[in-house]
């Protein structure tokens, strides 16, 4: 690979938007991994563009770097990745994501009714959570995260 094919932090920055400071955190955390010229200075792959941004994507979804230095870790260090390996990466992350999906759909279409979060304030808590039922389920709005409203067997 040419050197001109590899990219300053600050271009890096300038393409994606982050901070010099940011991506050097992203660095120290494994999310990105620049060589160095003779002179010490940081050159980036031009994939790192696209590593980065779906970096940004999956921490406005709620991922920790945690989450998201796994996701990343299965794809190729030596080489950019490709399609393929986009797919493959991305097939765990689809499923994390329709989880997040349809948690927000309940909180949005839910939220003005009863969440079983044992609260009573609202009268649907009297149909749908009598005497706070949904408390079997654990602590938390329950009815949130998935389970159903339904009354236990005395």
């Amino acid at each position: 690979m040419r050197a001109s094919d590899r990219l300053t932090i600050g271009h890096l920055a300038e393409r994606t938007g982050l901070s010099v400071s940011a991506i050097r955190y992203y660095e120290t955390q494994g999310l990105v991994k620049p060589d160095r010229n003779s002179g010490g200075q940081r050159r980036f792959l031009r994939s790192d563009i696209r590593r980065l941004s779906f970096v940004l994507i999956a921490q406005q979804f709620g991922f920790t770097i945690d989450q998201i230095c796994k996701l990343l870790q299965q794809l190729p260090d030596a080489r950019t990745p490709n399609k393929k390996d986009w797919a493959r990466m991305s097939n765990g992350f689809r499923k994390e994501l329709d989880a997040k999906i349809e948690t927000l759909s309940r909180l949005r279409d839910n939220l003005d009714g009863c969440i079983g979060c044992g609260c009573l304030s609202l009268q649907k808590c009297a149909l749908y959570n009598p005497r706070d039922h949904a408390r079997i389920y654990g602590a938390g709005p329950r009815y949130l995260m998935g389970n159903r409203p339904q009354i236990p067997k005395a």
